[in-house]
């Protein structure tokens, strides 16, 4: 089964890669560029991951208490890329040239942030539902990078996409994937 997942993503990978390709207009501007930043590897591990992120929050849910709880919902689509989009606009507001930061701090932070927001609800009990919204978020932004063929770490995914950027900050899951790929198509 995950085999043939694995083969969709990255036939997938492939055909939206050939049709950005042959659709790729003159303009080269940073904030705007259409290219795919990762290969089918890292097409196809990003949106299993997600969607088997999703598929048990949506099973937990529903085997536990019978419906989907909103506030998981609202905080996991709606609050957290908001927070990510306030702040990468801000960024973007004061320093318009495009991002990418890969320094050790952008990998321990791209752990330690899901983590943190993951075990609230753990040690405090009121804010159950932050749990279930992390893997939401997480989940829906590996997606849609796969969607998009974007680089990095997943937070950035949903801001990209919305200020039409390609800002970058190292993923301590994914980067390694993504430069390995990188490395066997461009030896």
């Amino acid at each position: 089964m995950l085999e043939s997942v694995t083969c969709l993503g990255a036939a997938f990978a492939n055909q939206v890669r050939e049709t950005k390709r042959k659709a790729a207009g003159d303009t080269k501007d940073q904030t705007t560029d259409r290219r795919r930043d990762i290969g089918p590897t890292g097409t196809a591990v990003r949106f299993v991951l997600g969607a088997f992120l999703v598929g048990i929050i949506v099973d937990g849910q529903l085997m536990t208490s019978g419906h989907l709880s909103p506030i998981t919902w609202a905080l996991g689509l709606i609050g957290f890329p908001a927070s990510v989009l306030a702040w990468h606009f801000w960024r973007v507001r004061r320093h318009r040239a495009r991002f990418s930061d890969a320094s050790p701090l952008s990998f321990v932070l791209s752990l330690a942030l899901p983590l943190a927001l993951y075990f609230v609800g753990w040690y405090v009990p009121a804010l159950w539902f932050t749990s279930d919204a992390t893997l939401l978020f997480v989940g829906c932004s590996l997606v849609l990078a796969a969607l998009r063929g974007s680089a990095g770490c997943e937070f950035l995914a949903f801001s990209n996409w919305l200020l039409r950027r390609s800002d970058q900050i190292a993923c301590a899951v994914f980067t390694p994937i993504d430069d390995l790929e990188q490395r066997r198509s461009h030896p």
